[in-house]
């Protein structure tokens, strides 16, 4: 590639740190995408694991990655966290939202079975504008010090009230779980204990083999995301493998709401190597599902790639149309 050819790609700076312009959305490299379409800006902002942010006015190209995250080295994250899959929200209150996973590697506090289980939790982070800096504030904590939980997201259920849903890590339990907890009226905290909606025992699509080389189900849940039909049905898209393949499937709720029961549908939603998903509308009002492509390269790395579904919720369940 000529220099000439580059210069689309590397022209401003941040310390330490290039940012690239009109990166077409193939061309990224980010697992867990998550887009927010922020109706004040006319922008769609990118984030996800690694915390970064892309930004762009038509989903097709982007500018970044930009960081916009602050930490102080006193709270239980460190002053350098790893991040996974954050995720922004809007209440309506004013404030952008930053759910994300976050780990403090150099803080041990568990081991299960060999595995080496570090300070791992979901939490809430704020800012006045999307592009940050994103902040902590309110309770220091949000979930159990003593448990590695991950990929909280946001939802406000029918009670009015606003909850976390995350991931209890099959690391620590063996059988992954989603859980719920409540979040206080302005997100700075948590109420009550955390409460199992489903455990990845319960999905029907999910494989490995065990010790034994029996086929059973796969213990990892990830990447819960809750959404509505039209017809008001409550469904969460989640991710698990079938084998060696990353793949997203989809439950439904029989009460409407986020105690269930969830019924696991029996096929996955998306197709193989697709998975941690997300949805969103366009400013056209199109519905979208962000998620990434899991694959392998030539010399055996791991290669995630945003890419954007369109999806139907006009009928009793979700569709992908494109």
């Amino acid at each position: 590639m000529t220099l000439l050819a580059l210069l689309p790609l590397l022209v401003t700076a941040q310390p330490g740190r290039w940012v690239r312009k009109n990166v077409p959305l193939d061309s990224i490299r980010l697992s867990d995408p998550a887009i927010l379409a922020d109706k004040a800006t006319q922008m769609y902002y990118m984030t996800g694991t690694g915390g970064m942010m892309w930004r762009s006015s038509d989903l097709q190209r982007w500018d970044g990655p930009y960081g916009v995250t602050e930490f102080s080295p006193d709270s239980w994250m460190g002053g350098r966290p790893a991040i996974w899959a954050a995720e922004l929200h809007q209440t309506g209150d004013g404030y952008y939202y930053y759910f994300a996973t976050f780990t403090n590697r150099a803080v041990i506090i568990d081991t299960v079975r060999g595995n080496i289980i570090e300070r791992r939790a979901s939490q809430v982070l704020r800012a006045t504008e999307p592009m940050g800096p994103y902040r902590t504030f309110g309770d220091s904590i949000y979930l159990p010090a003593n448990r590695p939980t991950l990929d909280g997201t946001f939802w406000r259920d029918t009670d009015g009230k606003p909850y976390m849903v995350f991931c209890g890590e099959w690391l620590q339990n063996w059988n992954g779980t989603i859980e719920k907890i409540e979040l206080k009226p302005d997100l700075s905290g948590t109420v009550g204990e955390p409460r199992v909606l489903f455990r990845a025992s319960d999905s029907p699509w999910s494989k490995e083999r065990n010790e034994r080389g029996e086929i059973t189900w796969n213990k990892v849940t990830d990447g819960p995301w809750l959404f509505r039909t039209q017809t008001g049905r409550l469904g969460m898209l989640w991710t698990s493998w079938v084998y060696d393949v990353y793949t997203q499937g989809v439950a439904y709720s029989e009460s409407g709401t986020l105690d269930g029961p969830w019924v696991q549908q029996p096929e996955p939603i998306t197709p193989p190597g697709y998975g941690h998903s997300m949805l969103f509308q366009r400013f056209d009002g199109q519905w979208m599902m962000s998620v990434h492509h899991h694959s392998k390269d030539a010399r055996g790395r791991t290669v995630r790639i945003p890419h954007l579904f369109k999806v139907d919720l006009s009928g009793n369940e979700l569709r992908i149309i494109e």
